[in-house]
This record gives structure tokens, C-alpha cells and sequence, in this order.
């Protein structure tokens, strides 16, 4: 067919078939792969192997993984990564000595086909998971922990078919392996350290959209073409590029709005035209061998990830729908199943009937996780709805900024915080600040942008003593968790001890986990300490408060000057915590101002005496 008629009709299918699914409700991802089917040589015949689709289709492949690693929360990451460890090894193990036995007894097989098929078993692809990212809730314990078992489930999937291959092919030498070594050193310092610096720099330096990101995707391809290259599997540098640049690319970001798109509309889609493509109908009904292996391959599979999402549950103590989505996650396959199967085939470990047994096996287990995945993220993302609500519903925020304008970044900030009543304003100096704060009980956010909020690396946070006794401290800790969240970046405390008490009783709250440094700060005259600590791509963070609170001390009135003398070369945030109107709560507001601090009297002494010697040896010149 003409070209520009087989790209209409592709395009016509992205178009058509979520609509039909919406009414339907059917996943979508299972109306593309039919879809596929019907257009393709088995059904209608209208479109071949196109290697333009296959080549797009291979880039959605890379986007789903890329989209995992890009969107998990770097801190919740670190502190489920044992957890991850055990559910991979469990999701891995688990189907792949089931995968042994079936293939060896039921089949039956060698013992080398049978170790691949149980590799193929083991391993999974987030095929689903543009689901949860769709109903926002991959920042979930349960796809965090979901999302690091994948890559070691499939790391370890790829070293039983390195064995394999090795078993298969021992005359290689000393040489081949070491060439083989050097290129994944390459290719793990290209994407965990070279790509990251390098796009911070170029984040700084450009703003263009169409720049950023065309570099995003370049760095996206480069890595799987680094991972081919040394033996690992495309998905997996993908994967890997996500994670290098989470904290360059926040979910809520301009920038992750419009790759977010275009792999939605277009690269994902082709991937799941593509596999239907692959479909050959005619050969199930040519045999009872294909259809059979195939059940056997579903079973074991389903079998196996069922009780690994079981025994997570059990470990965990995941919810109903928790365990849902760990089983709709991890029992999808694509990309490393036909590549094992593949390369056994091409090694004749396997015949022609495995490999169409597998790509009906691709087509029932991304039908059965859709829905699974399906129901268990919208059960759990109105969940997280009422509880968000709950805790914003009565939360109002004023953000300024001084001098420039800064509308568009404060509205990005805005977005990333999770601040769903908010007023930007401009103000032209810091008066206008002052009297912002003063005429308005909101809590106030005043911005000032040395960097592009993406390429933040650390929150350099100062709370003066008694923040925790104000009404809105707990609101002001969640703006910083959730920056540090969207962001990926490390947050450090300067804080009188008795206030770290209550920030590190904050930082463990269940769900509300927040990985954090702290800094004893005496008092809030010690806030000039913190230049000389303070490093490139930190952000500093003061919370002030207003007079009459039981936070106030006289020095926020030179918080300006502090600003401009020590900080004006890195981005900063002051926040002003929301001012409650009425009859005042004795726990947590003062009626005196609590009075300087005998270090800050004898500083403002010697500042006088200065000031005076300096004035006086100018009236003798």
C-alpha cells in the first residue's frame, strides 16, 4: 500500500480506538493491539511489517521504560530499595523455577531451553504502567517497589542468557569478555553520570521547549543504543536514563508534559499496532502444539507472578488493590520476551511453535494486566483523591515574586507542590511584600529564580525555633516535601534542636516519608552561616512567619537584606505560613514578641560601635 495511505490508516487507529474503548471500557491498550491484528496479514492484510512502525514502535517500547524511571520518587526509591530487592528476587525466582519445571516435564524440553523459557517467565515489562502514570498514582509504595523489581528481574533474565549463550558458544576468549566489560563501564558512566551533567548545563544555559526537548529524547535513544551495544537489553538503558535524569524532568514540569504527550500519542500506540502486527492467527488454528504451549506458557506465567504479588502482600502488608497493581505490573511481557525467545530460536534451542506460542502469550497477559491494572489504579487513585482533598481543601497560597517577572516559573511551582488555591501576583520591591503579607492571611510564598526550578539538586531549608507551634507548620513541611518529591532533590535542615525533634518526627510519618539532613542552627542570626555551605544548584528555603506568632523573631525584618548580600546568586523561597484570623489559639500564637537573643544584642552592639568608628574617621577626612 501507498505509504501515505498505511500512515492515514495508523493514524486514524490512534485516533479511534480510545474513543471506542472509552465507551466500551476496555483498556486501551488492548484496543491498539486488536486493532493491530485486524489490520494486519493475518485479518485484513492492509499494512505489512512496516519498518517505520516497527522502528517507532521500538521507540514507545523504550518510552514506557524511560516513563518508569523518569516518574518514581527518587526518595521513596532509595527507601524501598531492599524491598525491591526482595520482591525482584521473588517475581524473578518464583516463575522461573516453575518456568524449569513445566518446560522440562510438561513440554517437554532440554535443560537450556527450559532455563531460557523460565528466564522468559521471570522477566516482565511495565507495559501497563502508562495506566498508573495516567491515574497519578505511580508515586504509590506499591509501583516504587514494583518499578525497581522490574530492572532486577530483568538484569537477572539477561544473565541467564548470557549463561546460556556462553554454554552455547564456549569458544569465546579472555579478550571477548573483556570487551565486553569495558563496553558496559561505558555505557553505565555515559547514563548514571556523563548524560545528567551534561543536560543540568544545558537546562541552565537554553529554554527553548522544542531543544529541550529533543535533547531529552536524544539521550533517551543514546542510552538504549548503549545497552544494545553492550550486550544489555535497550529497555534497560532506557530504564536507566529515566533514573539519571528524575530530578532534571519533575512529573509536573512543562517539559514532562510534552514528552509525556508525544509518547502517549504517538510512540506507544505504534508499539502496541506494532506487536499486533506480529500476530499470525492462522497459525493457532493450524495445530493443537502452538495453542497448547501457549497455555502452558500463560499458566505458569500467571501462576508465578500471582504468587510472588501474593507473598509481596503478605511482606508488605499491601492493600487488596495494592497487590492488584503489583500483579497487573509485573506479569505483562513484550520486548524481553521476544527477545529471549528470539535468540533461542536463532541458536535452534526452540522451534517456530514457541515463538508463536509466546507472541499469543504477549497478547493474553497485556489484556488480562490492562485490566487489572485498570481497576486496581483507579480504586486506588480515588483513594488518594479523598485524602488529598482532605488535607488541601482549606490551604490558600499568595506567590510573588520581587522585580522580575516570574509568573510562568511560580505557576510551575505551584503545580509541582500541589497548591490547588493559589493568586500570583508580581511585586515591584520588598515593600510590596511586606504589604502583601500584612493585609493577607494566605500564606505567602515570595520567589526568587537563579536556575530553572528542574535543575535544582538540593532544598536548603532554615525553620526558625518554634516554627512547630504554628497552626500552618504542617502544610509548610508538606510544600517542601512535595518540591523534594517532584523535584528529586535532597533536602537539609537548619533547625534549633528542640524544632528538629519535631521535623524528624515528621520526616517518618507513614506515606509521608521524607529522606532528610539536619543542621542545628542556634538561632536565626546563624542564617548567614548557611552561605558558606551552601552549594551551585541548591535552593534556600526560609520560613519566616508574621508578627505576634509564636515563630516571629525580629530579625525576618532583615531577611531582604540577607537575601540580596549572601544569596542573590542561587534561586530562594520565603515562605510566610497562613495567618489565622480570630480569637488566637494560646498553644500556638504568642501575644509577645519573643525577645532577641543575647548573641544578636551583642552582634547589633558591635554594629553600632563599627558604624560610628567608620562614620567617625569619615568626618575627620
Amino acid at each position: 500500500m501507498d505509504a501515505l495511505l498505511i500512515l492515514t490508516i495508523v493514524i486514524g487507529i490512534i485516533w479511534f480506538v480510545p474513543i471506542v474503548c472509552r465507551k466500551i471500557h476496555v483498556p486501551s491498550i488492548v484496543g491498539f493491539i486488536l486493532a493491530g491484528i485486524v489490520i494486519g496479514p493475518s485479518v485484513l492484510n492492509l499494512v505489512g511489517e512496516s519498518p517505520s512502525i516497527k522502528i517507532l514502535g521500538s521507540l514507545g517500547m523504550l518510552y514506557i521504560m524511560f516513563q518508569s524511571g523518569s516518574e518514581i520518587d527518587i526518595n521513596d526509591f532509595k527507601q524501598y530499595k531492599y524491598r525491591s530487592l526482595f520482591f525482584g528476587l521473588c517475581t524473578f525466582l518464583i516463575p522461573f523455577g516453575l518456568g524449569i519445571i513445566t518446560s522440562r516435564y510438561l513440554l517437554p524440553y532440554g535443560w537450556l531451553p527450559s532455563l531460557l523459557l523460565g528466564a522468559m517467565y521471570g522477566s516482565h515489562t511495565l507495559m501497563t504502567y502508562p495506566i498508573v502514570s495516567r491515574y497519578g498514582v505511580q508515586k504509590n509504595m506499591a509501583v516504587n517497589i514494583t518499578v525497581g523489581a522490574t530492572m532486577v528481574a530483568i538484569t537477572l533474565s539477561l544473565i541467564v542468557l548470557a549463561i546460556v549463550e556462553g554454554w552455547s558458544h564456549p569458544v569465546r576468549s579472555i579478550a571477548d569478555y573483556a570487551i565486553q566489560l569495558s563496553l558496559v563501564v561505558v555505557f553505565l558512566i555515559s547514563v548514571l553520570w556523563l548524560f545528567p551533567r551534561f543536560a543540568r548545563m544545558f537546562f541552565k544555559r537554553y529554554r527553548d521547549p522544542i531543544s529541550e526537548f529533543m535533547v531529552v529524547m536524544l539521550m533517551l535513544v543514546g542510552s538504549a543504543f548503549l545497552a544494545d551495544l553492550a550486550g544489555l537489553e535497550g529497555i534497560l538503558g532506557a530504564f536507566l536514563c529515566g533514573v539519571s535524569l528524575n530530578r532534571l524532568l519533575p512529573n509536573r514540569s512543562p517539559l514532562m508534559g510534552r514528552i509525556n504527550f508525544v509518547g502517549n500519542s504517538i510512540f506507544v500506540p505504534l508499539f502496541l499496532i506494532g506487536v499486533g502486527l506480529m500476530i499470525d492467527i492462522h497459525a493457532f488454528w493450524s495445530g493443537w502444539t502452538t495453542v497448547t504451549i501457549a497455555i502452558v506458557m500463560i499458566t505458569t506465567k500467571l501462576i508465578g507472578k500471582s504468587l510472588a504479588a501474593w507473598i509481596a502482600q503478605v511482606v508488605f502488608r499491601f492493600s487488596k488493590h495494592e497487590r492488584q497493581l503489583v500483579f497487573g505490573l509485573s506479569h505483562a511481557t513484550a520486548a524481553g520476551t521476544l527477545a529471549i525467545v528470539t535468540i533461542a530460536y536463532q541458536m535452534g534451542l526452540l522451534s517456530s511453535d514457541v515463538l508463536n506460542a509466546s507472541v499469543l502469550m504477549i497478547l493474553v497477559l497485556c489484556t488480562t494486566a490492562s485490566f487489572i491494572t485498570e481497576h486496581a489504579a483507579k480504586e486506588l487513585a480515588l483513594q488518594e483523591s479523598a485524602k488529598l482533598e482532605a488535607y488541601h481543601e482549606d490551604d490558600y497560597w499568595l506567590l510573588t515574586s520581587v522585580g522580575d517577572d516570574l509568573r510562568p516559573a511560580m505557576r510551575e511551582i505551584g503545580e509541582m507542590a500541589s497548591l490547588d488555591n493559589i493568586e500570583i501576583k508580581q511585586s515591584a520591591d520588598w515593600k510590596d511584600v511586606s504589604d502583601m503579607v500584612e493585609h493577607t492571611s494566605k500564606s505567602v510564598i515570595v520567589y526568587h529564580e537563579a536556575q530553572p526550578i528542574n535543575t535544582i539538586n538540593r532544598l536548603v531549608v532554615a525553620v526558625p525555633r518554634y516554627a512547630e507551634k504554628e497552626r500552618d507548620f504542617i502544610t509548610c513541611f508538606g510544600l517542601v516535601r512535595r518540591l523534594s518529591g517532584e523535584l528529586g532533590a535532597k533536602v537539609v535542615f537548619y533547625a534549633h534542636p528542640d524544632t528538629q525533634v519535631a521535623l524528624q518526627a515528621m520526616c517518618r510519618r507513614p506515606g509521608k516519608f521524607l529522606r532528610a539532613a539536619f543542621r542545628t542552627m542556634d538561632g536565626w542570626e546563624e542564617v548567614g552561616i548557611i552561605s558558606q555551605t551552601i552549594m551551585d544548584n541548591d535552593m534556600l528555603v526560609l520560613l519566616s512567619s508574621r508578627k505576634s506568632t509564636a515563630s516571629y523573631n525580629p530579625l525576618f525584618e532583615e531577611i531582604p537584606t540577607m537575601l540580596t548580600e549572601h544569596f542573590t546568586s542561587f534561586s530562594s523561597m520565603v515562605v510566610y505560613p497562613e495567618q489565622l484570623t480570630g480569637e488566637p489559639d494560646m498553644d500556638t500564637l504568642l501575644m509577645e514578641i519573643p525577645p532577641a537573643s543575647k548573641t544578636w544584642s551583642m552582634i547589633s552592639r558591635v554594629k553600632r560601635w563599627v558604624k560610628k568608628y567608620i562614620f567617625r574617621l569619615t568626618d575627620e577626612k
